[in-house]
């Protein structure tokens, strides 16, 4: 029986530590990096020092601002677009802007001539709505999140896609066209109608609604009534086969993990595929303002949803301390974006990030608003399980019972593997500095000199299979 060589106990304690510090600063090369916010600027420079200090330490990539304030229209970039051919932002720089897009899917109800009370089964005949609960839902209460509708439908495959996302990158929404939305909103049986509940769904069956009203497709609705009388000439609604816009931003997650733009037709009325810039937005914003927008009524609150938020067609109406903000935020799998202005003081603020982490709160505070409720508190639960998954493997293979055989230790060291990888995708990389990840590389692997002396002894095929498995979880996050 072959066995490992042993070694003194006193020179592998010093070996196991040289190893697990050599270990340890290899793998700062592949640690976690999270975005960080870089000292290019350009545009207005007083907005560029007024979003660095309102953005803190935030995780950020690149910014693009406008702000509008006493009539003065001020744009700013910080940062860069990331990506293969990475530049400074500019207020003209593209990004996803999500769900911002169900502000103009609200503002087409409020332009076009279509009963807002109409109920969606009579604007949308081919939808098969007919007999179902959905059906009878009218406009209003989808244009308001009043129709009972869930965010997403639960389907096997949006619930694995979006799981999937999370861990690589992918997009969710990738080949869901218009026919499989309606399929699964008629398959949908609404509950709470009349209550406020956001719904992605729900946007966009208006969106499709209004559309068949008007006998031409969304994207095309939206350029004729919405972007172009208001000269919104790098705002595109882009369908799954078009090309992405030149010099866009790339997105990621706050822990450096790439996204895939977000490309799916089911979901263009709710903001899925729209690309817009900081100098659009603000156009847009400050038309909605004044009420020359077309479909500018749109924003005016209509129905309750708390005691300081109320809601109109897609514009939310909010209490933010002594100020009172219209506005929308978006979120796609790798950016971030807020549009809103303070009636008030008749100030406009549009932030585009291209990275997941939370932008609400410098915006509020660009707009003189206060914060605090958009503030999260500290992820306690994620921070644990980051650290769980950082330290956890290195720690049971240290200090826990040797392995019977060396398949066994192998098959340990590729469930730490997985962990560290796993962590390395999921974990608030914005808080935990990198160097921890690095320190839970280098304890697992020095703790393998805990294991000399382990007997060479596979027992079969099933010894093999506890080492691929892991290891094939490992690989398929990372080549994916």
């Amino acid at each position: 029986m072959l066995t490992l060589r042993r070694t003194r106990p006193g020179a592998k304690k010093w070996w196991a530590l040289a190893t697990a510090l050599a270990a340890g600063a290899l793998a700062m090369l592949i640690a976690p990096r999270p975005p960080t916010l870089g000292p290019e600027s350009t545009g207005d420079p007083e907005l560029a020092r007024a979003v660095r200090e309102a953005a803190g330490d935030g995780a950020f990539r690149g910014l693009a601002v406008a702000r509008i304030d006493g009539g003065r229209v001020r744009l700013a970039g910080l940062g860069v677009t990331g990506g293969p051919d990475s530049a400074p932002v500019t207020a003209d720089t593209p990004f996803e802007i999500g769900s911002i897009t169900k502000t103009m899917t609200g503002m087409l109800l409020a332009d076009l001539d279509v009963p807002v009370d109409a109920k969606v089964r009579d604007v949308l005949p081919d939808a098969g709505f007919e007999g179902r609960e959905l059906g009878d839902v009218t406009l209003a209460e989808l244009a308001s999140h009043r129709a009972g509708l869930p965010r997403v439908p639960l389907t096997p495959k949006l619930l694995a896609l979006s799981y999937l996302s999370n861990l690589t990158g992918l997009d969710p929404y990738a080949g869901t066209g218009r026919e499989e939305l309606l399929a699964d909103a008629a398959a949908t049986s609404p509950s709470g109608r009349g209550e406020v509940s956001y719904s992605n769904i729900g946007m966009a069956v208006l969106g499709f609604a209004l559309a068949h009203s008007q006998d031409m497709p969304y994207e095309e609705l939206l350029r004729t009534r919405i972007m172009g009388p208001l000269g919104m000439s790098s705002t595109t609604v882009l369908r799954s086969d078009d090309p992405l816009p030149p010099g866009r931003a790339h997105g990621s997650k706050a822990g450096g993990l790439a996204m895939d733009p977000w490309r799916g037709d089911g979901y263009l009325p709710a903001g899925v595929g729209v690309w817009s810039t900081a100098r659009d937005l603000a156009t847009l914003v400050d038309a909605v303002r004044k009420g020359t927008a077309p479909g500018a009524a749109a924003a005016e609150p209509r129905f309750t949803e708390t005691s300081k938020q109320r809601i109109g067609y897609g514009w939310y109406t909010t209490v933010f301390g002594d100020s009172t903000v219209t506005w929308h935020n978006g979120g796609t799998g790798g950016f971030r974006s807020f549009a809103g202005f303070d009636r008030g003081t008749g100030r406009v603020v549009v932030v585009l990030g291209n990275t997941d982490a939370d932008i609400e709160p410098m915006a509020l505070r660009l707009l003189g608003a206060d914060p605090t409720d958009r503030e999260g508190s500290l992820p306690f639960l994620m921070l644990a399980i980051t650290l769980v998954l950082i330290f956890s493997p290195g720690a049971e293979a240290w200090f826990g019972h040797r392995p019977y055989e060396v398949t066994a230790g192998v098959a340990k060291l590729m469930w730490g593997v997985f962990s560290l990888v796993l962590a390395w995708v999921v974990g608030i990389w914005a808080i935990i500095p990198p160097v921890a990840w690095a320190l839970g590389a280098g304890l697992l692997l020095a703790s393998v000199l805990r294991w000399r002396g382990v007997p060479f002894t596979p027992r079969g095929a099933r010894s093999w299979v506890r080492i691929a498995i892991p290891a094939l979880l490992s690989a398929a996050i990372l080549i994916i």
